[in-house]
């Protein structure tokens, strides 16, 4: 297990890189705990992957550097970083049972044999595929030998780290399930360090301790599920987690008060001056559909999805979402949308401006 240090690391597929747009990877300086499980969760294109290849070796920054608990390891080829890497789409080897494919790892580092065929049983059980050991890995399905590539990658426990890059994405759903309660259950038992990437928020904050959110090659969060839906560092953050995601109507701050549309909203905290492109952004969750009251809105439609009710609506021309409870009647004259003060974030450029503390300084 290792900590893991980002030291003023960026990378550009450019030979000749003249400016912040010919960047992948814009500057990260991260430190990554030992033994915390970490998604990099963002849109396809974000850096994700690429940062993913820089820490396993794959791909050598164009600055910077990469340390595991104050080692640097920014030149080191991959086998010498000590760390197990499970890829998007499966690499088993073929003309191998099953069993020889999970022992490979071991076999390779000098294990003896009866501690190899006691972690490749636990690891068989974990994936689910105890009763398939014997058989050769040509002819399983896409999903068998992504499982057979996850068991590889959990099979050693001496590694600094486990990486897994969109490892779930040929995996049925029922399984996904499973294999990440298994994963939660590796990190609980053994504390390897994890970096887990993908696009999909629900893999990554049902598995991670701590959420990376990427976007435009650079780190715009970090932070735990719960820091990330209440507190969004960036408006991306607020747009990307949640489903709906977060609503953002351009505003002025005065105080303790916003205006949308020459209206005011009372904020749950008050605000030194706002400059540069401002607006107000606040969870469908926290935003409630009333008769009196609030901003005007136009209902547009309401979806049923079972748990709750989507409510559809146009605010002063923006789009905008709100969430009501399944059995809540919404009448005709519910024309008015009412945000909870204490819910409502402040961007300025797309990024969270902090309200003032009691002693009239930022918080």
């Amino acid at each position: 297990m290792a900590g893991i240090t980002l030291d003023n690391l960026a990378h550009s597929y450019v030979a000749q890189p003249r400016g912040p747009e010919d960047y992948a990877l814009q500057e990260l300086n991260h430190e990554w705990e030992d033994g915390a499980a970490y998604a990099l969760l963002g849109a396809s294109g974000c850096g994700k992957s690429t940062l993913l290849n820089i820490i396993s070796g794959l791909l050598q920054p164009s600055r910077g550097r990469i340390l595991f608990d104050g080692r640097d390891v920014t030149h080191l080829p991959t086998a010498e970083r000590n760390i197990a890497q499970v890829f998007q789409f499966p690499v088993v080897y073929d003309t191998m049972t099953v069993r020889d494919n999970l022992a490979f790892p071991l076999r390779n580092r000098g294990h003896d044999e009866a501690h190899v065929a006691a972690r490749v049983q636990e690891v068989a059980r974990m994936i689910g595929m105890q009763d398939m050991l014997g058989r050769k890995a040509r002819g399983l399905t896409a999903d068998a030998k992504q499982k057979i590539s996850l068991g590889r990658g959990m099979v050693r426990q001496d590694v600094n780290a486990l990486l897994f890059d969109e490892p779930l994405t040929v995996i049925d759903p029922h399984m996904k399930w499973e294999l990440r309660t298994q994963l939660k259950k590796l990190h609980h038992d053994f504390g390897h360090t994890m970096i887990y990437v993908t696009h999909d928020q629900t893999e990554a904050l049902t598995f991670a301790d701590k959420v990376v959110v990427m976007h435009e090659g650079r780190v715009v969060q970090i932070g735990t599920p719960q820091e990330l839906f209440e507190t969004p560092a960036h408006t991306f953050v607020g747009y990307f987690i949640g489903s709906p995601g977060m609503n953002l109507l351009p505003a002025e701050i005065t105080g303790d008060r916003a205006v949308v549309g020459g209206m005011p909203v009372p904020l749950g905290h008050a605000y030194g001056p706002v400059a540069g492109r401002v607006a107000i952004g606040i969870r469908p969750e926290f935003s409630r559909l009333s008769d009196e009251g609030g901003l005007p809105v136009i209902v547009r439609r309401i979806e049923d999805v079972g748990r709750h009710k989507i409510i559809r609506a146009d605010l002063l021309g923006h789009d905008i979402s709100m969430i009501a409870n399944e059995d809540e009647v919404i009448g005709p004259d519910m024309t008015r949308v009412v945000f909870d003060p204490a819910h409502i974030n402040v961007y300025a450029d797309d990024w969270r401006v902090a309200p003032r503390a009691h002693n009239g300084k930022a918080a």
